[in-house]
């Protein structure tokens, strides 16, 4: 099994995914260890003083004020986790759970949360033993950090609350630390703190939802392709020069895709045929400019994502110099902007998805394809409530784009004033994420059945690809009208896993 090494430094996208995804075990290098201790040497240091430090001998947030006494620091640690486990909702998907340790783990070991290493090596423990705590929907405002999150999965590290076992059965997660031979942790000085102050459950969304973007947005270039060559388009507002002359990389890529796909095509320049047109409509036409613009967003959320792999967020921090200060790094924004932005460019792609496939059906507009591309129009409806299924995912998808991170709901008598509300914005992106892959599902449904209806017409090689993949994977072809829902989830499963990418780039090689 792959193992992840957890240095001083972060980690990278990969490793999240390894982690979240494949279960990945995790294991804590000699330089963390080190750094771990050195900085619990600190924290140890100003809990032996008698004045007040944020998080070690006081309360927190607006209870900040009041000075805790030794005999009691224990008590307040496992008070904070035990408080801030406030969660309600439904469960949260095991994946993101997953990446929420993980990436906590991450900045434990950074060496600036001053916890013992048998904090963070429990943590791990956690993870290799496949337990994950149960956490829920609602309970994170982005600020500080992912704070009821972080405390469900805090609790079970110290044997309480509930958790996952690797079964899938939920049990008390005292019950499963001992099943897999893990102590539960006795916190001290500023640990409870430390475990449930960071950005982590919304940074692992974010990288996740990045993943899975990059295989979408290539996938919505090749659906994209087949309905051009279903509605027998031109290819020539592909050509690479064209698109130099404005020099956005995300479109340049989009428009490099489409054209692959659409190498050796016989179906594409017909467009002066029986009803000649000058141009293809916006849907067709501008599919590389409003793709392209989601892959540039892709890019910047990436960068943002890099960054914050890269850092220690807690408050306070222990600082090389041995200052143990406050700070606000816990503030969700520049997470929490990106995943809105992401679900902004989400919600287009699959609106103009849905524009090609109403056209494919509309026999007013798809230059000589029968009604709803059915077998015998009036008697048969065809792919008529296949696009109404797309609509309302569209629909949702609008309703879904409207920015978490422009709202802010004060909390914590009025200490916490503003927060960033990233958890929001990250649950809802994962929703569009699945709605559009549902989006593009339904293109590839119709436009595969459209370029099949082209008789006498040769598609490209890599639509033959595509089409003898689809079939294979138990998607019918065109034919009398039949009970549509299986084809379009075993068409979703298609897009979803993968393999409508891996069809093409066997003919076309890796797309961009």
């Amino acid at each position: 099994m792959h193992t992840v090494v957890v240095g001083t430094s972060g980690v990278t996208a990969s490793d999240v995914l390894a982690v979240a995804r494949d279960g990945a075990r995790v294991e804590l290098s000699e330089e963390a260890v080190a750094a771990l201790a050195a900085s619990r040497e600190i924290v140890d240091a100003l809990a032996a003083k008698p004045d007040p430090v944020y998080g070690v001998s006081t309360g927190f947030g607006a209870l900040a004020t009041r000075h805790i006494s030794p005999d009691l620091r224990g008590r307040l640690q496992r008070n904070i986790v035990r408080s801030h486990a406030a969660g309600m909702g439904p469960r949260v998907e095991r994946e993101v759970v997953r990446a929420l340790m993980f990436l906590r783990l991450k900045t434990l070991c950074s060496g600036h949360t001053g916890v013992r290493p048998e904090v963070a090596r429990t943590m791990a423990d956690v993870l290799n033993a496949g337990i994950t705590p149960v956490v829920h929907e609602y309970g994170s405002l982005g600020c500080s950090g992912d704070l009821a999150p972080l405390s469900h999965c805090a609790l079970a590290l110290m044997g309480e609350g509930e958790a996952e076992g690797p079964d899938g059965a939920v049990r008390p997660a005292g019950e499963l630390l001992a099943a897999h031979g893990i102590r539960p942790v006795e916190l001290r000085e500023k640990e409870g703190l430390a475990l449930l102050n960071g950005t982590d459950g919304m940074l692992g969304m974010l990288v996740m939802a990045l993943a899975d973007l990059d295989l979408l947005y290539r996938s919505a270039d090749v659906t994209a392709a087949l309905s051009l060559e279903a509605l027998l388009g031109t290819d020539k507002v592909l050509a690479p020069e064209l698109h130099a002359v404005r020099p956005h990389p995300g479109q340049a890529a989009s428009a490099a895709n489409m054209l692959a796909v659409l190498e050796g095509s016989g179906l594409t320049g017909h467009h002066q045929d029986d009803a000649p047109r000058v141009q293809d409509a916006y849907s067709v036409r501008c599919a590389p400019q409003v793709a392209g613009a989601g892959r540039d967003t892709l890019a910047h959320a990436r960068l943002v994502a890099e960054r914050e792999l890269a850092a220690a967020v807690d408050n306070p921090v222990v600082l090389p110099d041995g200052r143990v200060e406050s700070n606000g790094n816990f503030h969700g924004a520049p997470v929490a902007y990106v995943l809105d932005f992401l679900a902004i460019a989400v919600a287009d792609l699959a609106s103009i998805t849905e524009r090609r496939t109403d056209r494919l059906l509309d026999k007013n507009r798809s230059h000589g394809l029968p009604p709803f591309l059915a077998d015998d129009p009036g008697v048969d409806s065809g792919l008529m409530i296949a696009q109404y299924t797309q609509a309302a995912l569209v629909g949702e998808l609008k309703r879904l784009a409207v920015p978490a991170s422009a709202d802010s709901i004060p909390s914590s008598a009025m200490q916490e004033d503003h927060v960033s509300m990233g958890w929001s914005a990250a649950r809802k992106l994962r929703t569009a994420v699945d709605g559009l892959t549902r989006v593009v599902a339904v293109e590839l449904y119709a436009a595969a059945r459209a370029v099949e209806l082209r008789e006498g017409l040769t598609p490209a090689p890599a639509t033959r690809a595509v089409l003898k993949a689809l079939r294979e994977a138990g998607v019918a072809g065109p034919g009398p009208d039949r009970y549509l829902a299986p084809d379009l989830a075993a068409a979703e499963t298609f897009v979803r896993d993968g393999r409508l990418v891996e069809a093409v780039e066997r003919v076309t090689g890796p797309l961009r």
